[in-house]
Formats: structure tokens, C-alpha cells, sequence
């Protein structure tokens, strides 16, 4: 069974990231079948094994950047300043940051329920 939590947006970010093809409705992380998807439109995507997943927290300052931003596998993926989690993994993963390929051993990505994203990503998938 799949389950999706949108990526949290800020109203005014909201309408600059649609103007940028960057639509909320394209922003989402779906975990399902064992694997972790997310995509923030164009701008950034990855799946990955939910085993993958050694740790998941709260980020308890507020960024004040929007969209990707990233640097040695740590990417924030944020639409918002606030309700991101932190999605810790090992192995390092792959991702793509505008078509280009990343390493990703850290996910900070904003969401409209963390504590929902979190207790589905602690959930083990059944065999």
C-alpha cells in the first residue's frame, strides 16, 4: 500500500514555484512497496530502498532558502521553512538535481505532516 505526503510549500512560494514548473502537485514523498520516492517537479527527484533509512528527526531551525540546495549528499528539498525531516541513509543513494546525478546520504525535505512521514518511514515493509 502506497503512501504519499506532499511537500510543504509557503503561499508565496507556492505561486513563484508554479511560475517555475515546480507545481506543489508534483512534489510529494510516496513511500511504497519498500521503496522511497521523491520529487520536487523537474527540479529534484530519487527512489530509494526503505532499508536505506538509518534515521529520521526533525530539523529544528528554519532555512531561509527555497527549492534544492545541496553540497557533499546532504540536499534540502523544502518548499517551507518549517515541518522538515531529516531522512538519514546508508548507504549513500542516488539522486538528480535537475537532470544532473548526486550522491544523497541526507534528505532534508519540507512536508505538510512529519510526524505521518516519519512513523511511515520507521514502518518496515513486510516481505
Amino acid at each position: 500500500m502506497a503512501a504519499r505526503v506532499p511537500i510543504r510549500f509557503d503561499a508565496w512560494y507556492r505561486v513563484l514555484s508554479s511560475m517555475l514548473f515546480l507545481p506543489p502537485s508534483a512534489s510529494y514523498v510516496e513511500v511504497a512497496d519498500g521503496q522511497v520516492h521523491a520529487r520536487m517537479g523537474w527540479g529534484f527527484r530519487t527512489s530509494f530502498p526503505q532499508a536505506a533509512v538509518v534515521g529520521t528527526s526533525t530539523l529544528d531551525s528554519q532555512p531561509l532558502s527555497r527549492g534544492v540546495h545541496g553540497w557533499a549528499g546532504r540536499w534540502l528539498v523544502n518548499g517551507a521553512g518549517d515541518g522538515i525531516v531529516v531522512i538519514d541513509l546508508e548507504p549513500t543513494q542516488r539522486a538528480w538535481v535537475m537532470g544532473f546525478p548526486v550522491r544523497l546520504r541526507q534528505l532534508m525535505v519540507s512536508v505538510e505532516n512529519p510526524p505521518e512521514l516519519r512513523r511511515i518511514l520507521r514502518h518496515s515493509p513486510q516481505p
